[in-house]
Protein backbone atom coordinates (compact mmCIF):
# COMPACT_ATOMS: atom_id res chain seq x y z
CA UNK A 1 0.00 0.00 0.00
CA UNK A 2 1.14 3.63 -0.45
CA UNK A 3 1.20 5.02 3.03
CA UNK A 4 2.33 8.08 5.08
CA UNK A 5 3.94 7.39 8.69
CA UNK A 6 3.63 9.65 11.50
CA UNK A 7 5.07 8.92 14.90
CA UNK A 8 8.02 10.67 16.73
CA UNK A 9 9.85 8.52 19.49
CA UNK A 10 11.90 5.34 19.74
CA UNK A 11 8.90 3.43 20.37
CA UNK A 12 7.58 4.00 16.83
CA UNK A 13 11.15 3.28 14.44
CA UNK A 14 10.54 -0.51 14.88
CA UNK A 15 7.08 -0.13 13.29
CA UNK A 16 8.18 2.67 10.66
CA UNK A 17 11.13 0.34 9.68
CA UNK A 18 8.91 -2.86 9.72
CA UNK A 19 6.23 -1.23 7.09
CA UNK A 20 9.22 0.63 5.16
CA UNK A 21 9.91 -3.14 4.34
CA UNK A 22 6.55 -4.04 3.37
CA UNK A 23 4.68 -1.28 1.50
CA UNK A 24 5.45 2.22 -0.24
CA UNK A 25 5.54 4.70 2.86
CA UNK A 26 5.84 7.81 1.16
CA UNK A 27 6.51 10.64 3.76
CA UNK A 28 6.65 10.75 7.01
CA UNK A 29 5.58 12.77 9.60
CA UNK A 30 7.29 13.44 12.91
CA UNK A 31 7.62 16.47 15.97
CA UNK A 32 10.36 19.03 15.00
CA UNK A 33 14.18 18.92 15.95
CA UNK A 34 14.02 19.57 20.09
CA UNK A 35 16.71 20.82 21.94
CA UNK A 36 18.20 17.54 24.23
CA UNK A 37 21.30 16.84 26.66
CA UNK A 38 23.11 20.13 29.12
CA UNK A 39 23.83 21.85 25.74
CA UNK A 40 20.30 22.14 24.64
CA UNK A 41 21.22 20.67 20.98
CA UNK A 42 18.79 20.94 18.23
CA UNK A 43 18.26 17.07 17.86
CA UNK A 44 16.04 15.07 15.03
CA UNK A 45 13.22 12.60 16.89
CA UNK A 46 14.56 9.20 16.23
CA UNK A 47 11.40 8.66 13.58
CA UNK A 48 13.23 11.35 12.00
CA UNK A 49 16.73 9.70 11.86
CA UNK A 50 14.98 6.54 10.90
CA UNK A 51 13.19 8.17 7.80
CA UNK A 52 16.41 10.23 6.82
CA UNK A 53 18.31 6.28 6.45
CA UNK A 54 15.54 4.99 4.67
CA UNK A 55 15.59 7.67 1.93
CA UNK A 56 11.66 8.71 3.06
CA UNK A 57 10.56 12.28 2.98
CA UNK A 58 10.30 14.41 6.40
CA UNK A 59 7.11 16.24 6.91
CA UNK A 60 8.45 17.70 10.51
CA UNK A 61 5.50 19.04 11.93
CA UNK A 62 4.44 20.88 15.33
CA UNK A 63 0.88 20.07 14.86
CA UNK A 64 -1.09 18.79 12.02
CA UNK A 65 -2.17 22.22 10.42
CA UNK A 66 -3.76 23.54 7.06
CA UNK A 67 -0.39 23.55 5.85
CA UNK A 68 0.65 20.05 6.96
CA UNK A 69 -2.57 18.59 5.94
CA UNK A 70 -1.67 19.77 2.50
CA UNK A 71 1.97 18.55 2.55
CA UNK A 72 0.61 14.99 3.89
CA UNK A 73 -2.73 14.66 1.40
CA UNK A 74 -0.21 16.00 -1.54
CA UNK A 75 1.34 12.62 -1.33
CA UNK A 76 -1.60 10.72 -1.93
CA UNK A 77 -1.92 8.22 0.80
CA UNK A 78 -3.84 5.26 0.25
CA UNK A 79 -3.84 5.01 4.41
CA UNK A 80 -2.20 6.44 7.36
CA UNK A 81 -0.31 5.14 10.04
CA UNK A 82 0.26 6.88 13.89
CA UNK A 83 2.29 5.66 16.23
CA UNK A 84 3.15 7.96 19.26
CA UNK A 85 3.06 10.71 16.94
CA UNK A 86 2.43 13.32 19.65
CA UNK A 87 -0.79 15.40 18.03
CA UNK A 88 -4.09 15.13 17.07
CA UNK A 89 -5.42 14.02 13.31
CA UNK A 90 -8.56 15.98 12.91
CA UNK A 91 -10.63 16.63 9.65
CA UNK A 92 -10.05 17.01 6.66
CA UNK A 93 -6.87 15.08 7.41
CA UNK A 94 -8.28 12.39 9.36
CA UNK A 95 -10.58 11.09 6.46
CA UNK A 96 -7.88 12.17 3.39
CA UNK A 97 -6.35 8.63 2.71
CA UNK A 98 -8.94 6.56 1.31
CA UNK A 99 -8.61 3.93 4.15
CA UNK A 100 -8.58 6.42 6.75
CA UNK A 101 -5.97 6.05 9.57
CA UNK A 102 -4.91 3.64 12.27
CA UNK A 103 -3.13 4.30 15.45
CA UNK A 104 -0.39 1.65 17.07
CA UNK A 105 -1.69 2.06 21.34
CA UNK A 106 0.56 0.41 23.72
CA UNK A 107 -2.35 -0.98 25.61
CA UNK A 108 -5.40 -3.11 25.34
CA UNK A 109 -8.30 -0.45 24.86
CA UNK A 110 -10.29 0.49 26.34
CA UNK A 111 -7.90 0.53 28.76
CA UNK A 112 -5.47 3.79 29.52
CA UNK A 113 -6.53 5.73 26.77
CA UNK A 114 -3.92 8.48 26.26
CA UNK A 115 -0.39 9.67 26.30
CA UNK A 116 1.24 7.21 29.22
CA UNK A 117 -0.85 4.12 28.87
CA UNK A 118 2.14 1.55 29.74
CA UNK A 119 3.40 4.09 32.83
CA UNK A 120 0.35 4.29 34.14
CA UNK A 121 -0.30 0.74 33.75
CA UNK A 122 2.83 -0.56 35.26
CA UNK A 123 1.92 2.19 38.30
CA UNK A 124 -1.55 0.68 38.46
CA UNK A 125 0.28 -2.65 38.85
CA UNK A 126 -1.27 -4.42 35.97
CA UNK A 127 0.01 -7.90 35.34
CA UNK A 128 -0.58 -8.21 31.66
CA UNK A 129 0.41 -5.08 28.71
CA UNK A 130 -0.63 -5.23 25.54
CA UNK A 131 -0.93 -3.41 22.21
CA UNK A 132 -4.11 -2.23 20.29
CA UNK A 133 -3.95 -1.13 16.73
CA UNK A 134 -6.66 0.31 15.85
CA UNK A 135 -9.24 2.58 13.44
CA UNK A 136 -8.70 6.43 14.37
CA UNK A 137 -11.67 8.62 14.78
CA UNK A 138 -11.65 12.32 16.32
CA UNK A 139 -12.44 10.63 19.91
CA UNK A 140 -9.07 9.91 21.82
CA UNK A 141 -8.10 6.51 21.47
CA UNK A 142 -11.57 5.79 20.75
CA UNK A 143 -11.97 3.75 17.29
CA UNK A 144 -13.05 0.20 16.61
CA UNK A 145 -10.19 -2.33 17.40
CA UNK A 146 -8.69 -4.28 14.32
CA UNK A 147 -6.08 -6.57 16.35
CA UNK A 148 -4.64 -6.43 19.95
CA UNK A 149 -1.84 -8.75 21.63
CA UNK A 150 -1.12 -9.25 25.36
CA UNK A 151 2.77 -9.98 26.70
CA UNK A 152 3.93 -10.50 30.46
CA UNK A 153 6.26 -9.06 31.20
CA UNK A 154 8.96 -9.88 34.18
CA UNK A 155 7.54 -8.17 37.35
CA UNK A 156 10.83 -6.09 37.67
CA UNK A 157 10.62 -4.58 34.46
CA UNK A 158 10.30 -0.72 34.25
CA UNK A 159 8.96 1.94 31.63
CA UNK A 160 11.85 1.55 29.04
CA UNK A 161 11.95 -1.92 29.28
CA UNK A 162 8.32 -2.81 28.59
CA UNK A 163 7.83 -0.09 26.34
CA UNK A 164 10.51 -1.49 23.99
CA UNK A 165 9.13 -4.67 24.02
CA UNK A 166 5.81 -3.54 22.89
CA UNK A 167 7.16 -1.78 20.21
CA UNK A 168 8.80 -4.71 18.31
CA UNK A 169 5.40 -6.75 19.15
CA UNK A 170 3.74 -3.63 17.94
CA UNK A 171 5.61 -3.72 14.97
CA UNK A 172 4.62 -6.98 14.11
CA UNK A 173 0.88 -6.46 14.52
CA UNK A 174 0.57 -3.41 12.74
CA UNK A 175 2.04 -4.91 9.47
CA UNK A 176 -0.44 -7.73 10.33
CA UNK A 177 -3.63 -5.67 10.35
CA UNK A 178 -2.08 -3.28 7.09
CA UNK A 179 -1.39 -6.19 5.15
CA UNK A 180 -5.16 -7.21 6.32
CA UNK A 181 -6.52 -4.30 4.81
CA UNK A 182 -4.34 -4.19 1.37
CA UNK A 183 -6.37 -7.34 1.16
CA UNK A 184 -9.74 -6.51 2.19
CA UNK A 185 -10.04 -8.96 4.84
CA UNK A 186 -9.37 -6.73 8.05
CA UNK A 187 -12.23 -6.42 10.40
CA UNK A 188 -12.26 -3.93 13.41
CA UNK A 189 -14.77 -4.31 16.51
CA UNK A 190 -16.32 -1.64 18.76
CA UNK A 191 -14.27 -1.16 22.20
CA UNK A 192 -15.86 -2.82 24.48
CA UNK A 193 -16.16 -2.09 28.63
CA UNK A 194 -15.38 0.63 30.68
CA UNK A 195 -12.62 2.91 29.33
CA UNK A 196 -9.56 4.45 31.87
CA UNK A 197 -7.09 7.02 30.96
CA UNK A 198 -3.31 7.82 30.85
CA UNK A 199 -2.44 11.71 30.97
CA UNK A 200 1.05 12.46 30.52
CA UNK A 201 3.24 11.96 33.60
CA UNK A 202 4.69 14.95 35.26
CA UNK A 203 7.52 15.44 37.85
CA UNK A 204 4.97 14.78 41.06
CA UNK A 205 4.33 11.23 39.44
CA UNK A 206 7.57 10.38 40.39
CA UNK A 207 7.22 11.16 43.82
CA UNK A 208 7.27 7.76 46.24
CA UNK A 209 5.12 7.28 48.90
CA UNK A 210 6.54 5.24 51.76
CA UNK A 211 3.22 4.84 53.69
CA UNK A 212 2.08 2.65 50.81
CA UNK A 213 2.81 -1.11 51.10
CA UNK A 214 6.26 -2.00 49.19
CA UNK A 215 4.35 -3.88 46.33
CA UNK A 216 2.71 -0.41 45.74
CA UNK A 217 5.82 1.61 45.86
CA UNK A 218 7.50 -0.55 43.50
CA UNK A 219 4.91 -0.25 40.97
CA UNK A 220 5.01 3.36 41.04
CA UNK A 221 9.00 3.25 40.82
CA UNK A 222 8.71 0.95 37.87
CA UNK A 223 6.34 2.80 35.83
CA UNK A 224 8.17 6.31 36.55
CA UNK A 225 11.56 4.74 35.36
CA UNK A 226 12.58 5.93 34.07
CA UNK A 227 11.10 9.40 32.94
CA UNK A 228 9.74 11.71 34.81
CA UNK A 229 12.25 9.29 37.30
CA UNK A 230 11.19 8.07 40.61
CA UNK A 231 12.86 10.50 43.56
CA UNK A 232 12.09 11.02 47.01
CA UNK A 233 13.85 13.83 49.89
CA UNK A 234 16.43 12.68 52.11
CA UNK A 235 17.26 15.65 54.77
CA UNK A 236 15.51 18.30 52.68
CA UNK A 237 17.23 17.23 49.54
CA UNK A 238 15.41 15.47 46.69
CA UNK A 239 17.72 12.15 45.52
CA UNK A 240 16.55 10.65 42.00
CA UNK A 241 16.30 6.63 42.82
CA UNK A 242 17.33 4.67 39.18
CA UNK A 243 17.42 1.19 40.71
CA UNK A 244 15.35 -0.46 43.42
CA UNK A 245 13.45 -3.66 44.03
CA UNK A 246 11.50 -5.46 46.93
CA UNK A 247 13.96 -6.32 49.76
CA UNK A 248 13.85 -10.31 50.60
CA UNK A 249 14.47 -11.50 54.26
CA UNK A 250 14.98 -8.27 55.82
CA UNK A 251 13.61 -6.84 58.81
CA UNK A 252 10.72 -4.56 58.39
CA UNK A 253 11.57 -0.65 59.03
CA UNK A 254 8.68 1.72 59.53
CA UNK A 255 7.82 4.22 56.48
CA UNK A 256 10.71 6.24 55.85
CA UNK A 257 13.14 4.70 57.88
CA UNK A 258 16.60 4.08 56.07
CA UNK A 259 19.03 1.16 56.80
CA UNK A 260 22.59 0.31 54.60
CA UNK A 261 24.34 -2.77 53.94
CA UNK A 262 27.28 -3.15 52.11
CA UNK A 263 25.29 -2.97 49.16
CA UNK A 264 21.48 -1.26 49.43
CA UNK A 265 19.83 0.99 50.98
CA UNK A 266 16.62 -0.30 52.68
CA UNK A 267 13.74 2.16 52.92
CA UNK A 268 10.87 1.36 54.75
CA UNK A 269 7.10 0.89 53.84
CA UNK A 270 4.03 -0.30 55.32
CA UNK A 271 4.98 -3.35 54.63
CA UNK A 272 8.48 -4.90 53.32
CA UNK A 273 11.48 -2.52 53.22
CA UNK A 274 12.17 -1.43 49.17
CA UNK A 275 16.24 -2.12 48.30
CA UNK A 276 17.41 1.28 46.45
CA UNK A 277 20.87 -0.05 44.20
CA UNK A 278 21.65 2.98 42.86
CA UNK A 279 20.44 6.76 43.13
CA UNK A 280 21.52 10.51 41.67
CA UNK A 281 21.57 13.45 44.07
CA UNK A 282 20.81 16.27 43.02
CA UNK A 283 23.14 18.22 41.32
CA UNK A 284 25.43 14.99 40.88
CA UNK A 285 25.79 11.97 39.27
CA UNK A 286 24.67 8.12 39.29
CA UNK A 287 26.07 6.53 42.38
CA UNK A 288 25.98 3.07 44.45
CA UNK A 289 23.47 3.76 46.85
CA UNK A 290 25.15 2.45 49.61
CA UNK A 291 28.43 4.72 49.23
CA UNK A 292 25.70 7.75 48.91
CA UNK A 293 24.45 6.99 52.07
CA UNK A 294 28.06 6.36 53.92
CA UNK A 295 28.58 9.69 52.81
CA UNK A 296 25.90 11.43 54.46
CA UNK A 297 27.01 13.89 57.37
CA UNK A 298 24.45 13.54 60.45
CA UNK A 299 22.58 10.52 58.72
CA UNK A 300 21.27 9.13 61.95
CA UNK A 301 17.47 9.92 61.93
CA UNK A 302 17.50 11.08 58.61
CA UNK A 303 14.41 9.54 56.88
CA UNK A 304 13.08 9.32 53.34
CA UNK A 305 10.36 11.87 52.59
CA UNK A 306 11.33 14.68 54.53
Amino acid sequence: MRLVFAGTPAAAVPTLRRLATEHDVVGVVTRPDAPLGRKRVLTPSPVAQAAVELGIPVIAAARLDAEATERILALEPELGVIVAYGGLVREPLLSGPREGWINLHFSILPAWRGAAPVQRALIAGDPVLGASVFRLVAELDAGDVFATREIALPESSTADVALATLADDGAALTADVVAAIADGSARAVPQTGEPSFAPKLTLEDGALDWSAPVEVVFARFRGVTPEPGAHTTVGGQRVKILEAAPAADTAQLAPGEISATKTAVLIGTASAPLAVTRVQPAGKGAMNAADWWRGQRDAEGMRAGS
